[in-house]
C-alpha cells in the first residue's frame, strides 16, 4: 500500500521567523495528530507523510526545527554536478548535507522561466538519487497543450527524456502538475488528474516492470486546497499532493493532510 505524501513547496516565500513559525505549527498539528490515529505516534500513526521544501537559505534552520517529527524535508532544485564553477547553484550532496531527504526537480516554474530542459533533468534525477535523495520529478502539459489535445504525447515525453539514466523506482516521486491549473485557480477535476496518473503509472510499468511502478507514488499538483484534497486523493492512482500556496498556511496545509486521511 503506497502511503500518501503531502509535499509542500513554499517557493521564494518566507522569513527565518515566519518560517520558524510555521514549521512549528505544522510540527505540532502532524504530531497531535499522529498520537490520535494511533496512540502512541509511531510510524506516522497512518497519516500522510509530511515534506516541507523551504528556498535554499532555509534549509539548515528547518532541520533543526523538524528535528525530532515525523515531518521530512525537502529542496526545491538540484544542480546535477557534485562540485564546481557554477556561482549559485546547490548540489545534490550538499543539500543532503543539510538533513534533507527529497529534492523536487523539473518543476514547472524551473522549466518555464529558467529553460530546464528534459535533457538536463535527465542528469539531475540520477545525481538526486546517488546523493541519497528521493527525486520528486515534475511533469504537465500548458493550457495550451491540453486543448490541442497533447495531454498524453507531452506527459510521455518528458517521462522518457527526462528518467533515461540508470535511476532507481525506490527513489522516484513523480508529481503531475498540469501547468494550467498552477496559481490560476483552475484544479483539474478528480477525472481528468486521475486518467494521467494512470497514464504515468502505466508508462511507469514499461519502464521498471509492474510490480515497481506500483510501489512509485504519484502526487497531483495544481491548486491543491482544504476543499479539493479529499476528492483527488480519493483516486486509485492519485498517491498525495504537491502544494504550493496552502502549503504557506499551517491551518491549510494540517487540512490537506487530514482531508487525505481517509481510505480510498
Amino acid at each position: 500500500m503506497r502511503r500518501i505524501l503531502v509535499a509542500g513547496n513554499w517557493k521564494m516565500n518566507g522569513s527565518l521567523a515566519d518560517a520558524r513559525t510555521l514549521v512549528s505549527e505544522i510540527c505540532r498539528g502532524v504530531e497531535d495528530d499522529a498520537t490520535r490515529n494511533d496512540g502512541t505516534g509511531n510510524d506516522g500513526g497512518g497519516i500522510p507523510e509530511m515534506l516541507v521544501c523551504p528556498p535554499a537559505y532555509l534549509l539548515f534552520p528547518m532541520a533543526k526545527a523538524i528535528a525530532g517529527s515525523p515531518v521530512k524535508l525537502g529542496a526545491q532544485n538540484l544542480h546535477e554536478a557534485d562540485s564546481g564553477a557554477f556561482t549559485g547553484e546547490m548540489s545534490a550532496p550538499m543539500i543532503a548535507e543539510t538533513g534533507a531527504a527529497y529534492v523536487i526537480a523539473g518543476h514547472s516554474e524551473r522549466r518555464r522561466l529558467f529553460g530546464e530542459t528534459n535533457a538536463r533533468l535527465a542528469q539531475k534525477v540520477p545525481a538526486g538519487m546517488k546523493a541519497g535523495l528521493t527525486v520528486i520529478y515534475c511533469v504537465g502539459e500548458t493550457l495550451e497543450e491540453r486543448e490541442a489535445g497533447q495531454t498524453e504525447s507531452v506527459v510521455v515525453t518528458q517521462m522518457r527524456e527526462g528518467l533515461k539514466e540508470d535511476i532507481s523506482a525506490e527513489r522516484l516521486v513523480i508529481a503531475y502538475e498540469p501547468v494550467w491549473a498552477i496559481g490560476t485557480g483552475k484544479t483539474a477535476t478528480p477525472e481528468q488528474a486521475q486518467e494521467v496518473h494512470g497514464l504515468i503509472r502505466r508508462e511507469l510499468g514499461e519502464r521498471f516492470g509492474g510490480s515497481a511502478a506500483d510501489e512509485v507514488r504519484i502526487l497531483y499538483g495544481g491548486s491543491v486546497k482544504p476543499n479539493n484534497a479529499g476528492s483527488l486523493l480519493a483516486q486509485p492512482d492519485i498517491d498525495g499532493a504537491l502544494v504550493g500556496g496552502a502549503s504557506l498556511a499551517a491551518a491549510d496545509f494540517l487540512a490537506i493532510m487530514r482531508n487525505a486521511i481517509a481510505p480510498r
